[in-house]
């Protein structure tokens, strides 16, 4: 990609590529965290909610939902990484043409991808929800949350697109205000819509579609106004086809990362949904409750990911190399801190989704398989957000598909087939993650990855 030098303004607070290395990934990252506190909060309302004001049946129809949600919009999701690293690779190159162009062709590509979500999901989740052969008493909710939900999904791409562009210019506290603004609506609505006016899932649906609408609007009003390249305009959006194609080669493997992997999880949810109502809302409680645990690998993930790219476009490799060990080592420091933590109080941790001491004893029992493991976990993940800032994307898509996927994939097929026994079911997750891990390990520490980084975009 041709590099435009121009005078691009920057702040402070948004130029990574000089300073204190750690001072900028944790200032970058704090943001984030709290955002992610709030993502999580924002995505666990619905459950707290309808579990405990409508029943176990309610509540296995939303939380098992997550893993086919995630299939279809983790593509996406994946996609809008490489627009990112582009981005913040333009930026800190100080490339202003380019940065006006990516921003334009990040904003078209996902208006015209969220409409072909909208009809993707609502559409097609029916179908894919009998694939998983979910229950009877749990259909009819299950397919009234997901028709809700993806006729609001435009709002859900636009949003973590303005993200995106937000965190690839080092902006990661105005996407914070804006969750919590959302965070804070979804609650109130929840409780309103579910409660008082007894609209059960589909008001729980409704709530988190209006919320989404709330953040996309305020970040994209922001990003109108803004003084610098990356102001969004309709004059602006265009298809650049060097920069997309550029996107689609960073990022089309994370998408196809992320869908393979939440295809082992739908298929994992399958096999939960074999063992009754009881398990899967116990599970998905879990689930909920899990992403706690991805806060700090999501955070530190995201602002690697953003400072590797902003300092190779900078041509500062050292900074490269620094950035990326201090990110992975504290990512799976606090996760490791955090796997602890819900070990021990997992039992008062799913009980607030409900009172079923079968649910339950579900949830902790999957808790106390899984969270031991959670540092194999954040390594996995932290590794795999340095290659995507470098641009290696097609490797963690590799390591995942293989050991999420096809392993994870394979190993749940002849346990379930061999043996009727949940605990088996649930530890297909530590055994993959031993497995991608070893082979993070092993890429990052013999592949000399950096040098051939700095052979490619060195002066």
């Amino acid at each position: 990609m041709a590099i435009r030098q121009n005078s691009l303004r920057r702040g402070k607070d948004v130029d990574m590529t000089t300073g204190n290395i750690t001072r900028h990934i944790i200032t970058f990252a704090f943001p984030l965290l709290i955002g992610n506190i709030f993502q999580q909060l924002y995505n666990m309302v619905d459950a707290l909610v309808v579990g405990n004001l409508c029943g176990e049946n309610a509540l296995a129809a939303v939380t098992s939902t997550g893993s086919l949600i995630f299939l279809i919009v983790g593509f996406f999701g994946g996609v809008y990484g490489g627009v990112g690293v582009v981005i913040a690779r333009c930026f800190g190159a100080g490339d202003e043409y380019q940065v006006k162009r990516a921003v334009g062709t990040a904003v078209l590509g996902t208006v015209l991808s969220g409409l072909f979500l909208t009809l993707l999901g609502y559409f097609g989740s029916p179908v894919m929800l009998g694939w998983m052969g979910t229950p009877p008493e749990v259909m009819e909710d299950a397919v009234a949350y997901l028709g809700i939900y993806f006729l609001g999904i435009l709002f859900v791409v636009l949003y973590n697109s303005a993200v995106g562009i937000f965190q690839a210019i080092g902006d990661s506290k105005r996407p914070l205000y804006y969750l919590i603004i959302s965070s804070v609506t979804n609650v109130v609505l929840d409780i309103l819509f579910v409660g008082p006016m007894n609209m059960g899932v589909r008001g729980a649906a409704l709530a988190t579609v209006i919320a989404q609408g709330l953040s996309a609007g305020l970040a994209f009003f922001r990003l109108s106004r803004a003084q610098g390249a990356w102001r969004v305009s309709i004059k602006g959006l265009c298809l650049d086809k060097p920069l997309l194609k550029e996107m689609l080669r960073i990022g089309l493997p994370s998408g196809v990362q992320n869908s393979v992997i939440a295809f082992a999880n739908v298929m994992v949810q399958s096999s939960v949904n074999v063992f009754g109502s009881a398990a899967m809302a116990g599970n998905g409680a879990f689930v909920k409750l899990e992403g706690f645990a991805f806060i700090p690998v999501n955070a530190f993930g995201s602002a690697c990911t953003t400072f590797i790219s902003q300092n190779i476009g900078a041509r500062k490799f050292e900074r490269v190399k620094q950035g990326a060990k201090f990110s992975v080592m504290f990512s799976c420091g606090c996760a490791a801190i955090i796997g602890v933590v819900f070990f021990a109080f997992a039992p008062q941790f799913i009980g607030l989704f409900g009172k079923s001491a079968d649910a339950i004893a579900s949830g902790v029992l999957r808790a106390r398989i899984c969270t031991p493991f959670y540092l194999l976990l954040a390594c996995s993940h932290g590794i795999a957000a340095v290659c995507r800032g470098a641009g290696y994307s097609k490797v963690p898509m590799y390591i995942m598909l293989g050991a999420w996927c096809v392993l994870r994939v394979t190993y749940i097929t002849i346990v379930t087939n061999l043996f009727h026994n949940i605990s088996l079911v649930y530890a297909a997750y530590p055994m993959t993650w031993a497995v991608s891990t070893a082979c993070f390990l092993w890429y990052y520490n013999k592949s000399h990855w950096l040098a051939r980084v700095q052979a490619k975009y060195g002066a």
